[in-house]
């Protein structure tokens, strides 16, 4: 069996929401679904991809490691972010292609099942407090055990919004906080004690300030904090990990195993944050998910993307023992776009589990995606603050 193709689909479905898929076709009659994992770079990843075809047509889909150590290295310097958001694409695909040239899920593939599920979250996001109540609330009514949502701007929290609507927002850290520390207490006030709160700091903060709002959430019992500073200097984490007494975690914006390798070593993060999309597909993220449970971190996969990812995410957790929880950011998958994925992974009150369907059990209708193509491009929403500096989204 031979890689014969790679096709990119950038899709939008009818909410609004843009998914970037990639399809990896054999001379077996098999193909394999992946994604990447930094959407408004989809040109640029785009031609990544062609180029990477280069190398990987003609190849054995089963010798992903080969080929992983091929895309990465060829060209003498290491693949930068476009590259491994285009590498963990194909890297899915090839998954995603041996399961189902041996009739088996991924995740036996990755170890076999250890789990029969696996606990997840979705956003419940709110544009005030109380919407931020009200949508928790109605997450926890559907079944779902954790409620997250993230730091929010100066006038309230950002509410949900199209990927392809760039907008300008505020925030200033003081405010910010204060808003924050007011969420978190009134969402635990109305889920109690056994509903378990994320909240996303998103890289928003600066170090002194974030270590201000950890000492004040600390009450409130958070499952994590999240991503609490930038991701560039990972020296960081050390100081806020001696200043603040809650569970970090971090890594989606980091693109192989090496920006890993000081937190996980130092034991500064209590979850890694593996983006499948962005670090290197299963290959790489496989071994970051070993790596990590040598020091008993858990993984908790950075998903904000769309089935192919989520269900690549599940297959891991399913195959792992070191699992907190798994992101679902748009609700119960088979939910929303349903129309460009017509099969996706299953869920039910609060957890989800790959089916024992071949490959990662996803169906992507090409026939659909002819008639959803977006042009990738543009940029992520814009935050300032209040004297008009760039900030983080």
């Amino acid at each position: 069996m031979k890689v014969t193709q790679i096709r990119s689909f950038p899709v939008e479905d009818e909410e609004g929401r843009r998914y970037f898929v990639v399809r990896v076709d054999t001379d077996a009659g098999i193909h394999g679904l992946g994604e990447i994992g930094i959407v408004w770079w989809g040109k640029a990843i785009g031609e990544a991809i062609d180029h990477l075809a280069t190398l990987v047509v003609g190849g054995d889909p089963w010798e992903t490691e080969r080929l992983w150590q091929e895309m990465f290295r060829s060209s003498f310097f290491p693949a930068d972010r476009v590259y491994s958001c285009a590498i963990s694409a194909i890297d899915i695909a090839l998954w995603d292609i041996k399961g189902k040239s041996v009739d088996r899920p991924v995740y036996k593939l990755l170890g076999g099942a250890v789990r029969d599920r696996v606990v997840c979250y979705t956003h419940t996001q709110g544009a005030t407090v109380q919407e931020l109540v009200d949508n928790s609330m109605r997450a926890v009514e559907e079944g779902w055990k954790f409620v997250r949502w993230g730091q929010p701007e100066s006038s309230g929290q950002m509410a949900n919004r199209s990927m392809n609507e760039t907008r300008i927002g505020h925030l200033q850290p003081e405010t910010s906080n204060r808003i924050a520390v007011e969420q978190m207490s009134q969402v635990r006030n109305a889920v109690g004690p056994d509903i378990n709160i994320c909240f996303d700091v998103h890289t928003r903060l600066d170090p002194h300030h974030v270590i201000k709002l950890c000492k004040d959430l600390e009450e409130f019992k958070p499952f994590f904090i999240e991503d609490p500073v930038r991701s560039e200097n990972q020296g960081t984490y050390r100081l806020v990990r001696e200043k603040i007494n809650l569970p970090i975690a971090a890594g989606e914006q980091w693109s192989s195993k090496w920006p890993f390798r000081q937190v996980i070593e130092e034991d500064l993060i209590d979850y890694a944050r593996i983006d499948l999309c962005n670090v290197g597909g299963l290959t790489e993220a496989l071994k970051i998910t070993h790596w990590a449970e040598t020091h008993y971190i858990d993984i908790a996969p950075h998903n904000p993307l769309g089935p192919v990812s989520a269900a690549a995410c599940v297959a891991l957790c399913m195959a792992s023992t070191n699992v907190g929880v798994q992101e679902m950011p748009f609700g119960a998958p088979g939910t929303y776009a349903a129309k460009l994925f017509p099969q996706q992974v299953e869920w039910d009150d609060g957890y989800a589990w790959c089916a024992d369907r071949p490959g990662l059990g996803v169906e992507f209708s090409i026939e659909e995606a002819e008639h959803s193509y977006f042009e990738p491009g543009g940029f992520a929403p814009r935050l300032l603050r209040d004297d008009g500096a760039f900030t983080n989204w």
